[in-house]
């Protein structure tokens, strides 16, 4: 009962801050305001530290063998550093919502527009290979539906604030990936 709480509270957090909040903050500052830079940095720490809270008490005696021991660990360290990788390419404030508003179409930028997004889902996805839990199953399923409400509010500064070379790097490069 306690988790299933949990998990409506952060949603709901993330509703509030994603589809209220952050696009208040573009659309009256330009960016994002420290506050909301705070409450979104802390809505996604609470969300990594998601499926620790509710981990059984053996935790991490859970053990993935073969090939999907090295599957998720794989997926696990990918996301990391594909998540940091991003960070440094854009720049640690403008990952955050507060740096310059410049466009960045370059390096992994070119492939995805939010590669920092789909870093994080592989590091969701290898957690939940690697610790199996209808816990982490819960973590996983709540990481698009935040992660696409955060997408959506950025992209909608981004086009107000570049207008066509916005909308023409969207034709280029997919939100995520393509298929």
């Amino acid at each position: 009962m306690l988790y299933a709480i949990s998990f409506v509270l952060l949603l709901s957090s993330g509703i509030v801050i994603f589809r209220f909040l952050v696009p208040r903050d573009y659309r009256t500052r330009g960016r994002l305001s420290p506050i909301i830079t705070f409450l979104q940095a802390l809505l996604f720490f609470v969300y990594g530290g998601f499926p620790y809270i509710y981990l059984p008490e053996n935790w991490p005696a859970t053990e993935v063998s073969g090939y999907l021991y090295y599957v998720g660990l794989f997926l696990l360290l990918a996301g990391l550093v594909l998540l940091l990788y991003g960070m440094v390419q854009l720049g640690i404030l403008r990952s955050l919502g507060r740096g310059s508003p410049e466009l960045n179409q370059s390096g992994i930028y070119k492939t995805s527009r939010n590669p920092q997004a789909i870093a994080c889902g592989f590091y969701v996805i290898g957690f939940l290979i690697l610790w199996p839990s209808w816990y982490a199953v819960g973590w996983v399923l709540l990481y698009p539906v935040l992660i696409q409400m955060m997408v959506l509010a950025e992209e909608t500064h981004l086009r107000n604030v570049h207008g066509e070379a916005y909308r023409e790097y969207c034709t280029q490069v997919p939100r995520y990936f393509r298929v």
